[in-house]
């Protein structure tokens, strides 16, 4: 069978309530669903991709539930049937990357530029699949991934040629007259898996540091932001070169087969099970991977003196938790961390922040779909942490929403606090002291941030000092995602590889050693047959001796 490379070909037919869908093709490879479709797919416990091992492991999803949202009729038209397989598709990006098109800085500036126009005009489109896929408010689509991505492509436009710039580096004395340069080349085809909670930005942002870098790309949207990926498969081929970027849309069939294929890079963003099959399956060629698995972000909350200071911190709390796709993020803080005597406090400026946050349905995200819902809700039917809940609790399977939820003291061994929460409950835990936080922390797997709100320096220094993680944001959560000079990616269980920014640039290119030696100078001490001189002159030499070299080649010293 072929494996479709689906491209947007054919228009929508009604279905139910005034929505459209797709025409499915007839081939099974094609996994695309309504959100609440998805229950049934979705293996992983948290986010990202559903690649199966094994075909024998995998479920067939449910019959389309008619209350289902189906995909936004403002987004475009689905593709009716594959036009390529995936080889052939690998293929003629490889044969367009041979062509040496995308190594001109032209192109890659004229790609940049269009992923910008895609921003700006289909702004109103972006809104409305973030908001039938996640529920998100137009304002944190904006703030999260139109403005984010916008002031990205923009700082990457403004850098290109300096980045793409052959790099001097240092040429040892004893080569001279010889030139030393790093020289950035595209890796070649490379292929990036997004996620469904950041589904514009977790897409577009490593799309555009690969195109910059000269790539050509593959770019494989979650399925389970359906009308996200569809929109994505419209407006990609209007807006960019369709030799060199392709979109494929498919479930976890379609990862697989991709998978069997060589690229020169693979990004994924995802859970921890999936990435360690994609790590498997890269392994066959050799092909290298970054992955973004996310964990579980503590935030330390060190005691602080005025009410000015509690009220930020509990704002920027409250923001890096709720109103980030109701805690549906990678990044999001799951727990915190408190001194004992502090925490009454906390919790009563928390209750009160979340409820002016969260005073109408719209201000929240809703989750994802009905198998992450009953895994969230599972949490609190715990009977142990049930009784630690100290604010909201309250679950609604019919909207997919979850109140804002603070748990105290949850037991350290429950679900809620041994796994990613990846979800609008806040467990609070107490220390004695503040510092005994940091070996809390550490006998966790590294997280992808550690947050901490502090005026102590000292205390900043042992957090940065003592603990490992992706990044350290102190009196702020989340903002470190959006600063381009700062690389974005995890450590240990929660993925290797960074990018964002010049990170990205990074990312998919190749630093080409360069060095340029002439003829004007020959030392024949480097070549047999071998004698003690010839050793003594290559002990001056390794010793960067070069006094002692000079006398030595002059016969004034042996």
């Amino acid at each position: 069978m072929n494996h479709p490379i689906y491209e947007p070909r054919a228009a929508f037919q009604p279905h139910g309530h005034g929505h459209t869908a797709p025409v499915r093709p007839s081939c099974p490879l094609f996994n695309t669903l309504p959100r609440a479709d998805h229950a049934a797919r979705s293996r992983s416990p948290r986010r990202g991709h559903q690649l199966s091992a094994c075909a024998h492991n995998r479920e067939q999803a449910p019959p389309p539930s008619p209350n289902s949202p189906s995909i936004h009729p403002s987004m475009g038209s689905m593709p009716e049937k594959p036009r390529h397989g995936l080889g052939s598709l690998v293929s003629g990006l490889q044969e367009v990357c041979e062509s040496g098109v995308t190594k001109d800085l032209a192109w890659r500036r004229s790609q940049l530029k269009g992923l910008l126009r895609l921003l700006t005009e289909k702004e109103e489109e972006m809104f409305d699949v973030l908001r039938d896929d996640l529920g998100k408010h137009r304002a944190e689509s904006y703030r999260d991934e139109i403005g984010a991505l916008v002031k990205s492509v923009n700082h990457t436009l403004r850098n290109l040629d300096r980045w793409a710039a052959p790099e001097k580096a240092q040429a040892p004395l004893v080569s001279f007259p010889a030139t030393a340069l790093v020289v950035p080349e595209p890796l070649g085809v490379v292929l990036v898996f997004s996620c469904w909670n950041l589904p514009l930005g977790l897409a577009l942002e490593p799309l555009s540091g690969a195109l910059a870098a000269g790539n050509a790309v593959v770019v494989k949207p979650s399925e389970l932001a359906p009308s996200t990926a569809a929109f994505l498969a419209t407006n990609i081929p209007k807006y960019l070169d369709p030799r060199a970027v392709k979109v494929v849309l498919g479930g976890p069939e379609v990862g697989e087969q991709l998978m069997e294929h060589r690229w020169d890079k693979v990004l994924f963003t995802g859970s921890a099970r999936i990435g360690c099959i994609i790590l498997a399956k890269a392994a066959k060629h050799l092909t290298p991977v970054a992955l973004e698995l996310g964990s579980k972000c503590p935030c330390i909350v060190d005691r602080l003196d005025s009410k000015r200071d509690t009220q930020i911190a509990v704002n920027r709390i409250a923001g890096g938790k709720w109103s980030l796709c109701a805690g549906q993020a990678c990044l999001a803080i799951d727990y915190v961390l408190v001194e004992e005597k502090f925490a009454p406090a906390l919790i009563e400026v928390l209750k009160s922040t979340v409820k002016r946050f969260t005073a109408t349905p719209e201000c929240m995200a809703r989750i994802l779909n009905e198998k992450h819902f009953k895994r969230l809700s599972s949490y609190l039917k715990d009977r142990k942490v049930a009784a630690s809940v100290v604010h909201g609790g309250s679950v609604n399977p019919k909207t997919l929403t979850i109140e804002p939820t603070i748990l105290l003291n949850p037991p350290l061994d429950s679900d809620v606090m041994t796994e990613e929460i990846f979800g609008p409950i806040l467990p609070i835990i107490t220390v004695k002291k503040i510092e005994d936080s940091m070996k809390f922390v550490r006998s966790k797997p590294k997280p992808l941030a550690i947050y901490a709100f502090t005026r102590n320096e000292k205390l900043k220094s042992r957090i940065i000092n003592e603990t490992s993680s992706g990044s350290v944001t102190f009196n702020d959560a989340v903002v470190q995602y959006v600063v381009e000079g700062l690389p974005f990616g995890g450590v240990g269980q929660s993925g290797s590889g960074q990018y964002h920014g010049k990170y990205s640039f990074e990312l998919f290119s190749n630093k080409k050693a360069v060095f340029k030696r002439s003829f004007l100078i020959e030392f024949m001490f480097r070549y047999p047959p071998w004698d003690n001189g010839k050793i003594g002159m290559l002990r001056h030499v390794f010793n960067t001796n070069y006094v002692l070299l000079l006398l030595g080649l002059i016969g004034l010293r042996r």
